[in-house]
């Protein structure tokens, strides 16, 4: 009979990647798809090679969804809400210290977070019946039943503004600020969790975000693991019968979207530095955008790809400017950020940006050529079945369909998508979404 200890160690990075044996790229993933009578939509890949299964629950609860003198509700919200559970039903209340002890014993972890856009929640548990069982229950628990204790969050709201104030000696975080800020405005993407946004918060404030939108019709659930249907079905009931039900779910209020940048924005910011930091960008697009493969694609060849990006080429390689430079999109519910990014000796800090920017620009207007695109195309195909090596990476893959509506099959087709884009494709996309003179431009040290 297995042991716990062995069991356990089937979780961890030495089973993870005996998940599908995906023996090619094209090799077809099968999602099931329902929603419960309570309005809460599953989505399951039965993954039976090893006895593990991780979940994921989603909820539009983000940090988007954040007052603005409030920023950070949803992060910290997440994290009070593993830090006790409430006395229920003839169950004892568990402190945060019985509660990791019962995660401890069970061999499994339960922990929530939030994003831009979702505020989420992660079950990993072995799929041995008693301790399933017990993970599941446990789990339900913590999702439906947080104490939200106010002692624990005084000290937690000391924690993380020490942890504020600190992080604002660092010049990447200091310059980060900076840009968010102006690339987003006034949108709930670029808000900024202060010492003096956390004060504003109370255990009241959280219970009333948990209580208005961790509901059973809100959820967005994806499993993959050695379960099937029926028994998907039944763990996913249990993990959501301590939340309120029957709750009516009016739909959430709209979020306005980023504005465009109507002209270019610079920040130089003097900071004492061995090197500066060069930020460029604007906002980028959505996740329902038709054009997402060829951004995808685009944006590899551009600054995406490592050291075969153009950029790296240019500014690295034949210029010497600096150890490394990327580009990336961010997309989400709304617009996420385009940015280019890279650190240079200060007195390279202009010569550098210069450059970077007109690296940028003639993308945007020229595109990539075809080898550059072969090169791109080879490398994300080939590279894809690494996006699906394990459990938590194929989680990964069906909660972002879930969260996005993205069809069943969107990952036995991405290897497609990706080999039908043209140069045309790549340059028509960013000319449509990228305004190389409307950028923000944040220069923290330097000349």
């Amino acid at each position: 009979m297995k042991t716990l200890k062995t069991i356990a160690a089937c979780a961890g990075l030495t089973c993870a990647g005996a998940v599908f044996g995906l023996s090619s790229a094209n090799a077809a993933i099968p999602i099931q798809h329902w929603t419960q009578p309570s309005g809460a939509q599953v989505y399951l890949v039965e993954s039976p090679a090893i006895p593990m299964l991780d979940v994921e629950l989603d909820f539009d609860a983000g940090s988007r969804r954040d007052p603005a003198k409030q920023a950070g509700l949803a992060d910290v919200t997440a994290l009070m809400a593993g830090m006790g559970v409430a006395a229920r039903g003839g169950q004892p209340a568990l402190d945060e210290n019985q509660l990791g002890e019962a995660w401890a014993d069970l061999g499994a972890s339960f922990g929530g977070s939030a994003g831009a856009d979702r505020m989420s929640f992660r079950l990993r548990t072995l799929t041995e019946p008693d301790l399933l069982a017990k993970s599941v229950r446990l789990a339900a628990r913590e999702l439906g039943e947080p104490s939200f204790p106010d002692a624990i969050w005084q000290r937690e709201r000391q924690r993380l503004t020490a942890a504020i104030r600190e992080s604002r000696t660092r010049p990447g975080t200091i310059a980060g600020r900076a840009f968010s800020q102006a690339v987003y405005g006034n949108h709930p993407y670029g808000y900024e969790t202060t010492p003096e946004s956390l004060q504003r918060i109370t255990v009241a404030d959280m219970r009333a975000r948990y209580r208005d939108f961790i509901l059973p019709c809100r959820a967005k659930i994806s499993l993959v693991g050695a379960v099937n249907r029926a028994q998907a079905d039944q763990l996913v009931t249990e993990l959501l019968s301590q939340l309120p039900q029957g709750a009516a779910c009016a739909p959430l209020p709209a979020v306005p979207e980023v504005a465009p940048l109507t002209a270019a924005k610079e920040e130089r910011i003097p900071f004492q530095s061995a090197q500066a930091q060069v930020l460029i960008g604007q906002p980028g697009y959505k996740r329902t955008d038709p054009d997402f493969f060829a951004l995808l694609v685009g944006n590899h060849i551009l600054g995406g790809g490592g050291f075969t990006s153009r950029l790296m080429d240019q500014v690295r390689e034949k210029r010497g400017l600096t150890y490394g430079v990327s580009s990336g999109f961010s997309p989400g519910l709304h617009a996420g950020a385009f940015v280019a990014g890279l650190q240079t000796r200060p007195d390279q800090a202009n010569d550098a940006l210069a450059l970077t920017r007109q690296v940028i620009a003639d993308f945007v207007a020229q595109g990539p050529t075809e080898a550059e695109l072969k090169a791109a195309k080879d490398n994300l195909i080939g590279s894809f079945p690494l996006r699906l090596d394990g459990n938590g990476k194929l989680l990964d893959n069906v909660a972002n369909i879930a969260w996005n509506n993205l069809p069943l099959d969107y990952l036995d087709h991405w290897t497609d998508k990706v080999a039908a884009v043209t140069t045309d494709d790549v340059r028509r996309a960013f000319a449509r979404v990228l305004q190389p003179d409307r950028m923000v431009t944040v220069v923290l040290g330097g000349r």
